[in-house]
């Protein structure tokens, strides 16, 4: 009697066994199929790669607020040009990405270690995709040649240097911007370059070399005493859609290139930059108050580049030096967002702050997406923000996979399932 008792009990274990590995496997196969992928996946959802998320987001995390299970983030920037048109190119606010080419794992001289910061981490053309319309970049003499480069003292040397090309470094990420250019002409770019080339005519040059003279705003056209610029419309119909800043005052004359201080207002950049509740001018700059221009870059990003720490630094920080900078400059909206890593945030980021500045300034909206063309200023479409589908026009904008090179965009974690079938106890069971 006693064995076949145990007998019982020991079949009893075995079918509880079976049952629970049963309900355990069925609970499995029913998250994958409820779960999203393959671009269903919406804004704030997880995911595990970046083909998961649908457009204009991709796969990221933020391990530096605790996020550290992969979500969709926000990845693409809205054109405001786009929802509200033809007004004046000073009255929009667009991303511009601080040392625009110092790329992670961007090659360096054969057998050449580089010894410099990393400030974003994908190709120009890439961040051009994403929306990006602002460019920041160092230029060189170095090698015969003129290169992107971050350096010091003034010199560029081989451990710093910046290339795509050894035969020729610079002209390669303009002709980037040149292709952009030519394949969406209703697009307009900004270049800001920390000037240290001395040869004759080197820039003006490099430009025409690059094909980009053809896109080239006239410093003859642009306001000098802070009136408004021409309208988007005016400048697409001219094929005006370059305009180059450079930090050298006597290339204006000499080479046609906009004196960077005499057309726009910026404040302090690195670590003065982001302290809270102080956005002090830029030695160069004028007053951020000052009426003598219209254009003002906001430099939102700290002197060392960490780039896990990015994320955090797109959180609810930004949009609070966002309208500390508004009243500093005398209630006027940034018009660049210069930061590092652009793509890195806790969800919206910077393209949820840029969506915010235009919203507010070009229909009285908490955001361009809820404007409507043609509406009174203040009457806003009644949506939820941040939205579940924050691509919601995308005339004029980039839709689809989010550009992002190599593996930046995929983010790896354990198989919880695995981790989880092998860790709980249910083999006490048999």
């Amino acid at each position: 009697m006693l064995p076949c008792w145990t007998d019982y009990l020991s079949l009893c274990r075995v079918t509880a066994a079976i049952g629970y590995l049963f309900l355990l496997l069925f609970s499995f196969f029913i998250t994958v199929y409820t779960a999203c992928f393959n671009g269903n996946c919406q804004f704030l959802d997880s995911c595990s790669q970046a083909t998961d998320c649908g457009p204009g987001l991709y796969c990221g995390n933020c391990p530096a607020l605790g996020k550290s299970q992969p979500f969709c983030t926000r990845g693409q920037a809205i054109m405001p040009t786009s929802i509200v048109g033809g007004l004046p190119f000073n009255k929009y606010s667009w991303l511009m990405t601080h040392n625009s080419f110092s790329i992670v794992d961007a090659p360096s001289l054969q057998g050449v270690q580089r010894l410099t910061f990393y400030n974003q981490e994908d190709t120009v053309t890439n961040q051009l995709m994403n929306g990006v319309r602002g460019l920041m970049l160092d230029m060189y003499d170095f090698n015969g040649d003129i290169w992107l480069c971050h350096s010091f003292r003034g010199q560029c040397f081989n451990f710093t240097a910046f290339v795509i090309c050894l035969l020729q470094p610079a002209i390669n990420t303009l002709r980037e911007v040149e292709t952009f250019l030519s394949q969406n002409p209703s697009e307009i770019v900004t270049i800001v370059i920390e000037d240290y080339v001395h040869t004759p005519k080197g820039l003006s040059n490099l430009f025409v070399n690059a094909g980009l003279d053809k896109y080239w705003f006239p410093v003859s056209k642009m306001p000098k005493k802070g009136e408004d610029w021409p309208t988007v419309n005016e400048m697409v119909q001219a094929n005006h859609r370059l305009l180059v800043f450079t930090s050298v005052a006597s290339k204006e004359a000499e080479e046609g290139i906009a004196y960077q201080w005499k057309y726009i207002l910026e404040n302090e950049a690195g670590d003065p930059g982001v302290k809270p509740g102080s956005c002090p001018n830029r030695k160069e700059s004028r007053p951020l108050n000052s009426k003598s221009a219209s254009l003002f870059l906001m430099n939102y990003f700290p002197s060392y580049p960490v780039e896990t720490e990015a994320c955090k630094e797109h959180s609810a920080r930004l949009a609070d030096m966002i309208g500390t900078c508004f009243k500093a400059a005398g209630s006027m909206m940034p018009n660049f967002l210069a930061v590092n890593f652009y793509m890195r945030s806790d969800g919206g980021g910077v393209f949820y702050d840029l969506d915010s500045m235009n919203g507010q300034r070009l229909c009285g909206c908490n955001t361009i997406a809820a404007c409507q063309a043609g509406a009174p200023f203040g009457s806003c479409k009644n949506i939820t923000m941040p939205s579940s589908s924050p691509m919601t026009n995308t005339a004029g904008s980039f839709s689809g996979s989010v550009q992002f090179s190599k593996s930046a965009s995929t983010i790896y974690y354990p198989n919880q399932f695995a981790i989880g079938f092998f860790s709980i106890p249910w083999m006490f069971l048999l």
